[in-house]
């Protein structure tokens, strides 16, 4: 054998041996499972935080927090990708109307439902709202509304839908925090579903903006 072809054989050789990545949605389900194994209090304290890739401490979170911290670990820094584009479109987002917000915050804004809404309408894909469980796949983010202590108060939710399926078989379980910290069970059609979306990152050229901080007087991340 030639040397030349020797050096062929031992790429083609190393390209068959190399596995292929798994697909985008799978590694999201299986750094969400992940979360499942952290014990979280639920608490959304205002915490100022570091910018950019910046949490709160590892033993609290809220819903947010399981989408957050899942993206992070495929390197996708929520945190900083809402905060660029609150900077470019901040008028899209509630935060003037819903907190009283006039400017973009690094601290909490990626960990407020609506505003996850709002950003995976304009970057992601907006997948159909319907009662048929087919329709959700293994990796796709869902929002919705809850309904707290029977007074008809609404609180904005979201989860990452599993790759497991319920005991029936009929619908896939959902990974999320509702309140007993990171888990994966079988709600999706427990509460009105508000959005349905499906986000695999940005595009290349993402820019990167300096952070702009403003506390707010609101507590509720959610």
């Amino acid at each position: 054998m030639t040397a030349r072809a020797a050096v062929a054989s031992a790429l083609l050789f190393s390209t068959a041996c190399a596995a292929p990545e798994p697909p985008f949605a799978d590694r999201l389900v299986d750094a969400a499972i992940e979360r499942t194994t952290h014990k979280v209090k639920y608490d959304g304290a205002y915490v100022e935080i570091a910018y950019p890739n910046g949490d709160v401490p590892d033993h609290i979170g809220v819903c947010t927090d399981v989408v957050i911290r899942s993206y992070r670990m495929l390197g996708i820094d929520l945190q900083q990708l809402v905060h660029e584009d609150m900077q470019i479109a901040f008028a899209e987002y509630p935060n003037l109307e819903m907190w009283g917000l006039s400017a973009p915050d690094t601290n909490i804004d990626h960990r407020r439902v609506l505003n996850l809404r709002v950003f995976f309408e304009r970057h992601g894909t907006s997948l159909p709202i319907s009662d048929n469980p087919a329709d959700y796949k293994p990796g796709d983010l869902v929002t919705w509304d809850l309904a707290e202590d029977g007074d008809g108060t609404k609180r904005p939710h979201i989860g990452i839908v599993a790759n497991e399926m319920s005991m029936d078989g009929k619908r896939p379980k959902i990974i999320h925090n509702i309140g007993w910290g990171p888990d994966m069970n079988d709600m999706l059609f427990w509460f009105q579903i508000t959005g349905h979306y499906r986000y695999t990152g940005p595009a290349p050229d993402t820019n990167v903006r300096v952070a702009a901080k403003t506390a707010p007087d609101d507590h509720d991340f959610d």
